[in-house]
């Protein structure tokens, strides 16, 4: 360093007040002090490279477009070194000394002016700058311009309210910032440390970064390339990158838009779901930046909650950010951010399904949880995730699926609903007494496995004009038919008494006995008096536990062509006590059915009696 004055100089009024917020306040995490300066040493060496396009003759033309980060851990310092633009002293005195300036501000307008506005430029360089005093006990920025002419500076400070100029020779084009680390910062002085601060937020800026000679950011940006460009392999190894993965993706996204809103996006479905191996609730993975840089590794609300399973990179120039970078300042460019990524992901699964459906049911069977939980909640992407749903059919084969806009296709004439009917499997569900009137009646019902799917479907109510019906509830209402011959079968009269009879014996818990036309191999079906079915009433059991202390009330309808019944009007005559023990059976046989018997310890001991009168 040369022996010229030292001057010496008082912060504006404003910089100390801002000081005090950036080093107490305004940033939530220390850290975020390398992402910044960072940034700003990114965006000298991009003013630089535009400019040598029209300027030819440039102090230390031949330097290298790269930063340089040393760390000392024995002296406690860092050190981050770019061979951009430089600073006068003037200069340094505008943009670090006056908030009113900014050095990438005001060359993002000259640019503008001058009709060259694809210059990639982030922040202001007052602002980020004073994010190392949070670290620093003294910071000291060793500056020499572009021009020919002139010399090196050296600017330095502790942050308390002043600064110091003078001459420094011998210096490099670009800036180089020496941070002195405070005792409880020395963590920064750690080459481990600050690597791993570098790949968070760093890793894409488009400029080489190398920490003590050894390059970090080893990874391109692929979301900004064009497809066509770009290999399987560099999408995988990206991806595994990005979501520190070890499996290859299942699926992939990559496209760009320009309106409305500038966007770059590169999302990933992963081949398994990590909820569905028990690894719990996942959190959003799909990250934000803003030109190459993290703004936020896992945003919120960049995307539904029930897309949170999706990894990758969102990247909007659009996006105003406030001053720490750390939140956005628009959420009303976030909401339609979320739209806009929303929107296409499903216009891809719709693709996907159209033209590879046997690969998109393999994805739904992973992940059409996630679809279902944005049907139910999701009003404003609901009719594109519904046309999206797979289930099993009574048309089809077991492991086969079907859509709802498949269904519509294959409807009766004159049909105005699409049945379903939830239970665990397909064979409980083929062998329920709801299903029998529908087979006999060739009309398809869609079966579904899931706990969340009869809320789903309540949800929803209808697609493309037509109802959605379950199967097993009371409303149904079908064609009549001629009931399947049988011998010896009640006569509307000793159906009734029957009817009557049962509902004495079998109390309160029975609201209504009445014969059915829907039945054809069971003796009998339960109904629930609250239309809620034996899916809904444990899922509302597990969130209140009064509910499940509630005796169930049904509505019990019989088939009086089925042996069963009508040995039980002939047993209530002649063995009454016996009649009563069948007649509770078969109330539980039919609660069971419809997944309403949440206590079968009575049932034993009547069926115990039951096989003891059977065997006398």
């Amino acid at each position: 360093m040369s022996t010229s004055q030292v001057e010496k100089f008082e912060f504006q009024a404003e910089i100390r007040q801002l000081l005090d917020i950036v080093i107490h306040s305004l940033y939530t995490d220390r850290e975020i002090f390398l992402r910044e300066l960072v940034s700003n040493a990114a965006d000298a060496i991009e003013k630089f490279r535009h400019l040598h396009l029209t300027e030819q003759q440039v102090f230390d033309d031949r330097l290298p477009l790269e930063i340089n980060i040393t760390t000392d851990d024995t002296a406690k310092t860092i050190t981050i070194q770019d061979f951009g633009v430089g600073m006068t002293r003037d200069e340094l005195i505008q943009n670090i000394g006056t908030i009113a300036h900014s050095g990438s501000k005001a060359f993002v307008k000259a640019l503008a002016e001058g009709a060259r506005k694809d210059v990639n430029l982030i922040g202001q360089f007052g602002v980020g700058f004073y994010s190392a005093f949070m670290v620093a006990k003294r910071v000291k920025v060793y500056a020499r311009s572009w021009h020919l002419e002139g010399t090196g500076h050296c600017w330095t400070s502790d942050g308390s309210g002043s600064y110091e100029i003078e001459e420094a020779e011998g210096q490099r084009r670009g800036c180089k910032i020496v941070i002195e680390l405070k005792d409880d910062c020395h963590e920064f002085a750690g080459a481990s440390r600050v690597k791993d601060i570098l790949k968070r937020y760093s890793s894409f800026v488009p400029f080489p970064i190398n920490l003590n000679g050894e390059k970090v950011n080893t990874v391109q940006a692929l979301w900004l390339r064009s497809k066509s460009e770009i290999k399987d392999e560099e999408y995988t190894e990206f991806y595994k990158y990005q979501a520190n993965a070890f499996d290859e993706p299942r699926l992939r996204l990559h496209f760009a838009a320009d309106a409305p809103l500038a966007i770059h996006a590169l999302l990933f479905v992963p081949k398994d779901n990590p909820e569905r191996l028990g690894w719990g609730r996942i959190d959003p993975a799909v990250s934000l930046y803003c030109r190459k840089v993290l703004i936020d590794a896992k945003p919120k609300d960049l995307l539904p909650e029930w897309l949170r399973f999706l990894k990758g990179v969102i990247d909007s120039e659009d996006l105003p950010l406030n001053i720490s970078r750390e939140t956005l300042q628009d959420r009303s460019l976030v909401e339609k951010l979320n739209k806009i990524v929303t929107g296409r992901f499903l216009k891809f699964l719709e693709d996907e399904a159209k033209n590879r459906a046997d690969a998109y049911n393999e994805f739904f069977k992973t992940y059409g949880l996630y679809l279902k939980e944005g049907a139910a909640t999701d009003y404003t992407h609901r009719a594109a995730l519904s046309k999206l749903l797979r289930m099993e059919s009574s048309a089809f084969a077991k492991g086969e699926f079907t859509s709802f806009a498949d269904y519509v296709s294959r409807m009766k004439d004159g049909q105005k609903e699409i049945y379903f009917l939830c239970g665990p499997n397909r064979e409980a569900l083929e062998s329920s007494p709801y299903y029998e009137a529908f087979k006999l009646r060739g009309l398809e019902v869609l079966f579904l496995y899931e706990t969340v799917d009869e809320f789903v479907m309540g949800h929803l109510r209808e697609f493309d004009g037509k109802t959605l019906v379950a199967a097993d509830s009371a409303d149904v209402k079908l064609d009549d038919m001629p009931p399947p011959p049988a011998d010896n079968a009640l006569t509307d009269e000793q159906a009734k008494d029957l009817c009557s009879w049962l509902k004495d014996t079998l109390g309160e818990q029975v609201t209504e006995a009445k014969a059915s036309d829907r039945l054809v191999d069971s003796p009998a079906m339960a109904l629930a008096a609250d239309h809620m079915s034996g899916h809904m009433r444990r899922m509302m059991k597990a969130m209140s536990e009064e509910l499940g202390n509630e005796p169930v009330k049904v509505t019990l309808q019989i088939n009086p062509r089925h042996p069963l019944v009508i040995g039980l009007a002939g047993l209530r005559t002649t063995k009454p006590d016996l009649a009563s023990l069948v007649a509770g059976q078969v109330l539980d046989n039919a609660l069971i059915s419809a997944g309403l018997l949440d206590d079968s310890r009575p049932m034993i001991s009547r069926l115990n009696k039951i096989l003891e009168a059977a065997v006398k």
